[in-house]
């Protein structure tokens, strides 16, 4: 009788066994629901550009039938680097970040790469880890088209003011050497270079101070359009008629452009850049190869510009 008894217990203790590892809620019995999930870490979405980039994410994962988890990492290096963390425990196929910042961005891909799951970089660049490909405009090239417009309309002298991104992106070096290359070769002379983070209120303050100390510049130069605007702010206030150029292509800064409000911008096609990324993120899921680098075509939008 005792050894029935074992027996019986034996043999309920093995059914229970078998039951847990068949659950469905089990992480590796989920694991090809997971492969139809990918995420988009995004630098801010108080920013217009990366509001439109996501939208270009999320309809295209839409339209392929995956699961797009987007995160915001609101400018802040430890909430992105915590943000890829909790998406490696949620075990998604694939990663999509917008850094806040080229270099503390490595932290978080390696982390990535640790774990298996490939990383796209999409717009910022990252310093290092390993990156599956990084989809963006030609930011040097863009920044030189603005700095050459600058020049045309200037006759080839005057002084001008930039201002600059957040410290340490990639978007604000490559675009600040583009710019550099064009006034360079020229009787351009830069007076000031300042960052402002890719903000329109701290566009607005730096430009506000820099034309206190500068007010006989000609021309701002500003590497995005929420800078752009904010120096257009400062310049009104202070009766300026001078030009300002910014960078991205934002609905708002496409309207000032075509308005005549900003002389100028370099525009990215931000929508793109996200579908684009889903759609190599599913071609790494599919084990297709894609190339280390995809470019988006810039276009200098203005008043004249159809």
């Amino acid at each position: 009788m005792k050894a029935l008894l074992v027996a019986v217990m034996a043999a309920t203790l093995a059914l229970a066994g078998c039951s847990k590892s068949a659950d469905p809620t089990d992480k590796g019995a989920d694991k090809g629901a997971d492969n139809k999930r990918i995420a988009l870490v995004v630098s801010t979405l108080n920013n217009p550009f990366f509001v439109t980039l996501k939208e270009g994410a999320e309809a295209k994962a839409e339209e392929l039938g995956y699961t797009l988890l987007v995160l915001d990492s609101q400018n802040d290096p430890a909430k992105e680097l915590a943000n890829v963390e909790d998406l490696i425990i949620k075990d998604v196929a694939a990663i999509m970040i917008n850094p806040t910042d080229s270099q503390s961005v490595v932290g978080a891909v390696l982390n990535a790469n640790r774990a298996g799951i490939p990383v796209i970089t999409l717009d910022r660049g990252a310093d290092g880890g390993e990156v599956a490909t990084h989809i963006a405009s030609d930011n040097v090239a863009g920044g030189e088209l603005a700095g050459q417009f600058i020049v045309d309309q200037l006759g080839n002298s005057g002084k001008v003011i930039q201002l600059e991104g957040v410290p340490g992106a990639s978007a604000s070096r490559d675009r600040g050497q583009g710019f550099l290359k064009a006034i360079e070769a020229s009787k351009i002379s830069l007076v000031a270079s300042q960052p402002a983070d890719f903000d329109r209120t701290k566009g607005l303050n730096v430009a506000e101070n820099l034309l206190e100390a500068n007010p006989d510049v000609k021309a701002i130069f500003a590497q995005n359009d929420e800078m752009a605007l904010g120096a257009l702010k400062a310049a009104q206030a202070r009766n300026l008629d001078i030009l300002i150029v910014g960078f991205d292509g934002t609905k708002e800064g496409v309207a000032a452009a075509k308005s005549g409000k900003l002389a100028a911008t370099v525009a990215q096609q931000a929508a793109l850049i996200g579908s684009t990324g889903v759609e190599s993120a599913v071609k790494l899921i599919d084990g297709e190869k894609i190339p280390a680098s995809i470019p988006v075509e810039l276009q200098l939008i203005t008043q004249d510009a159809q």
